[in-house]
C-alpha cells in the first residue's frame, strides 16, 4: 500500500523519501490547509526527488468555489507544473450547492493530461459523499483524498468504508488528515486503497533575537516554530502500510 505525504518545504520533501514515502503531495500554505506550492519548490522538488510528486493547485485557502480569474491562475499554475516535471495534479472545485463542479473539474484535468489528478478533501465539504464520488468518476480523476468527512480520517472511517465499498475499484479512495500509526491499520481494514499524512511536528526557530512586540503571522505557526515532516512518524506508517 502506497503512502503518501503532504509536504510544504523542499526539507519536508527529502525526509519523507528518506523515510520511505512512495509520494509526494507538494503545497504551499500550510496554514491554509494547503495552496499551490511557488515555482521554485516545484523546480526544486524535481530536482531533489526521485519518488513521484504532485502538485497542489489551489489559488487561495478558504472555500472551494472559484471565480473566472481564479480558475485562470489554477490554470496557468497546472501548465507550470508540467513544465518543471510534476508527476500529477492535485485539484478540487465545488458548486455553491455543495456539489462538485463536473464542468470545471473535466476541463481541468483535461487540461493536467497526461498527468493523473487527485480530487483533494474538497471532496469532505460536499453534501453528499456518494453522490460526490460518483460526480468525481465521471471527471476522470484517479483517486479522491477523503477523511470520510469527518475532521480526521480516524473519525470518517464508516464513510471510508462505504466509499471504497461503492468505487469497486473505478477510482482510489486514499485516506488522509490526522493519519498515524496508531490508526493506519483500522484505516486500511475500512478498504482505504492508500494512505496521506504529514507526519508533522512543530520545531523551533533558529533565530537568538526575538522580536516580543511584532507577529507577521496571522495565525500558528508563528515567525519562531515551523512545522516539518519528522522521518519516524512517516516510516512507522510506511513499515505498517507495506507489511499488508
Amino acid at each position: 500500500m502506497l503512502v503518501e505525504v503532504g509536504a510544504y518545504s523542499l526539507e519536508s520533501c527529502l525526509r519523507a523519501q528518506r523515510a520511505g514515502a512512495g509520494r509526494i503531495e507538494l503545497c504551499g500554505g500550510l496554514a491554509e490547509g494547503g495552496t499551490t506550492p511557488s515555482a521554485g519548490l516545484i523546480q526544486l522538488a524535481r530536482q531533489g526527488l526521485t519518488i513521484p510528486f504532485y502538485v497542489m493547485i489551489r489559488p487561495r485557502g478558504g472555500d472551494f468555489y472559484y471565480s473566472d480569474t481564479e480558475l485562470s491562475v489554477m490554470k496557468a499554475d497546472i501548465q507550470l507544473a508540467k513544465s518543471f516535471g510534476a508527476d500529477g495534479i492535485v485539484l478540487g472545485l465545488l458548486q455553491p450547492d455543495g456539489t462538485v463542479d463536473e464542468q470545471q473539474t473535466r476541463e481541468l484535468i483535461d487540461l493536467a493530461s497526461p498527468l493523473p489528478v487527485t480530487f483533494h478533501r474538497a471532496f469532505d465539504m460536499t453534501r453528499d459523499p456518494l453522490e460526490a464520488l460518483e460526480a468525481i468518476i465521471r471527471t476522470g480523476a484517479v483517486r479522491i483524498l477523503t477523511s470520510g468527512q469527518q475532521q480526521n480520517a480516524g473519525a470518517g472511517l464508516a464513510v471510508i468504508r462505504q466509499l471504497s465499498q461503492q468505487a469497486g475499484g473505478r477510482i482510489e479512495i486514499m485516506a488522509g488528515a490526522g493519519v498515524n500509526f496508531q490508526n493506519a491499520q483500522n484505516l486500511i481494514e475500512a478498504g482505504a486503497d492508500a494512505l496521506h499524512l504529514s507526519g508533522s511536528a512543530k520545531e523551533e526557530s533558529r533565530m537568538v533575537f526575538r522580536q516580543p512586540a511584532v507577529s507577521m503571522a496571522s495565525s500558528v505557526p508563528g515567525e519562531y516554530e515551523y512545522v516539518e515532516a519528522q522521518e519516524d512518524k512517516i516510516r512507522a506508517v510506511v513499515r505498517l502500510a507495506t507489511a499488508q
